[in-house]
């Protein structure tokens, strides 16, 4: 058998591929490093060669996950014709990662993982805040925003959405989930002084995690 010999990028590549796949299918608990091994038919010192733990390679799917959602994000913004809020609503949709991807992020909520879970999400928060920018600013020049801080509107309110409704980051009570996501909308409309109800769509989008 010809030994296929793989760039170091493109086998860093494959393992992350390969725990996704099974992160997602079997759960992070009940994954371990050697079955991403015999998933890929490598030995154990290549593997540890790029995630000298599970942890790491944990946090390498996340930061993959972060990279192709906001790919996605800026694809279905490009495509999408309308306003400013029809163009927020998609980029909302688009950034939702919870329900495709549970079983991955539930692996963040395990105990050890507190900082890395955290750092992800400040991760988020800083690709994806300049992406809201400008779809703020085509608001505010189309007359359906006023503000004079495009980017740091978005990075507030991604930051609200991020931090107060992850349970990963503080096991949060329903109630508080439920006021906070009811909140929102009104909280979004008195920022970028827009009339009532544009934001309503958020209802939708807004899920405890």
């Amino acid at each position: 058998m010809i030994r296929i010999v793989k760039k170091p990028y493109e086998r860093r590549a494959d393992i992350i591929e390969a725990a996704q796949h099974l992160f997602m299918t079997q759960e992070y608990e009940k994954t371990t490093m050697q079955d991403v091994m015999n998933e890929l038919g490598i030995a154990k010192g290549t593997i540890y060669h790029y995630f000298p733990s599970k942890e790491a390679l944990l946090e390498a799917v996340v930061e993959n996950i972060i990279d192709t959602t906001l790919e996605r994000m800026q694809e279905k913004v490009q495509e999408t014709q309308g306003n400013a809020l029809k163009k927020l609503q998609v980029l909302i949709e688009a950034g939702n990662v919870t329900s495709t991807h549970l079983n991955i992020l539930e692996g963040l909520h395990k105990p050890g993982n507190e900082a890395m879970h955290t750092r992800l999400l400040a991760v988020t928060i800083i690709k994806q805040a300049p992406l809201y920018a400008e779809v703020i600013k085509q608001g505010c020049d189309e007359g359906i925003f006023q503000t004079c801080y495009p980017l740091e509107c978005a990075e507030f309110i991604l930051s609200a959405v991020q931090f107060l409704t992850d349970r990963g980051i503080y096991p949060w009570h329903s109630q508080d989930l439920m006021r906070r996501a009811q909140a929102f909308p009104s909280l979004l409309e008195q920022q970028l002084k827009t009339p009532a109800g544009s934001f309503q769509f958020l209802m939708k989008f807004i899920q405890p995690r």
